[in-house]
């Protein structure tokens, strides 16, 4: 039986659980768990440990109790509706307050014990009186999350122009940094409106093969950089790292596609020094002068 779990709650929230009872739970299964001063609902996420998470019970992590049972059910279905009104009169107050914030999302402990309010905003604000003023509405304890765009778009969930849905909802566990230097790597126009996300900040996926044409690009000679071939000298115009090929603007002016081997010491230089320069060295090994 699994001694840790995971546990995903709404907003892709996520968080470890110990299993004391040694209760069989499987991915997928919904349970209810402990929470501050009660109980919450969430769905098993993982049962085992993997090995870059380091998890002890010496760490205050809290304990899976059991498996949901229809009431429970019930109540989060409930929780989902009194979560779309408390967002909607949260955000009221906000205006009332004069805050300048933006309430992204509602969660609901399962117990109701605690409500919590994410948002988001540019600086840090005074948000006392709006917790007062929810306090008095709700009687519970309100908590106020303020967290990034990026974040946001995660609760939130969606889909990216490439069709599927957002990958910091369905996979990503933690954010890292993202620069315009990755788009300039992959030779990708810097249009803020193409390479920023649903959130407005770059997209995650600029990172996935940055390493890849990082090293693709690394086989091809500089852009830009004297070369010299069986036609003469030029300069190199255009790289295709899918095609395995480059483009040469000689001095004349006449254009020609060549492929990556040609690059490898630009101009292959015969060992048995006879003088000779050639393009390649399908070329040199052709020449039957050096067999």
């Amino acid at each position: 039986m699994p001694d840790f779990i995971e546990v995903k709650f709404k907003g892709e929230r996520k968080e470890w659980y110990t299993n004391p009872q040694q209760f069989p739970f499987r991915i997928g299964d919904l349970i209810i768990v402990e929470a501050e001063k009660g109980e919450d609902l969430g769905r098993v996420n993982q049962v085992e440990l993997p090995a870059r998470v380091s998890v002890s019970q010496n760490d205050g992590v809290k304990k899976a109790f059991r498996k949901a049972n229809e009431n429970d059910v019930v109540r989060r279905q409930g929780n989902k509706v009194a979560e779309q009104k408390a967002l909607e009169i949260c955000r009221q107050k906000v205006v009332v307050h004069s805050l300048q914030m933006k309430v992204a999302d509602c969660e609901y402990q399962l117990d109701g014990n605690k409500i919590t309010f994410y948002f988001t905003a540019e600086k840090r604000d005074d948000f006392r009186e709006l917790v007062k003023d929810l306090a008095g509405v709700y009687h519970t304890r309100i908590e106020l999350r303020q967290i990034g765009v990026r974040d946001e778009a995660k609760r939130l969930d969606g889909y990216g122009v490439c069709g599927r849905r957002l990958c910091c909802s369905s996979w990503i566990q933690e954010f890292g940094p993202i620069t315009t230097q990755a788009a300039k790597e992959q030779n990708l126009p810097l249009n803020p409106n193409k390479l920023a996300g649903v959130c407005g900040r770059l997209k995650c996926c600029l990172m996935y093969e940055r390493d890849f044409y990082n090293w693709a690009i690394a086989q091809f000679p500089e852009l830009a950089k004297p070369i010299k071939t069986g036609k003469g000298e030029g300069l190199i115009a255009k790289i295709d790292i899918f095609k395995d090929t480059f483009t040469v603007k000689y001095n004349s002016g006449e254009i020609e596609v060549l492929p990556l081997a040609v690059s490898k010491d630009k101009v292959y230089k015969c060992q048995n020094d006879c003088g000779h320069e050639h393009g390649n060295l399908e070329e040199l090994a052709r020449t039957e002068s050096h067999y």
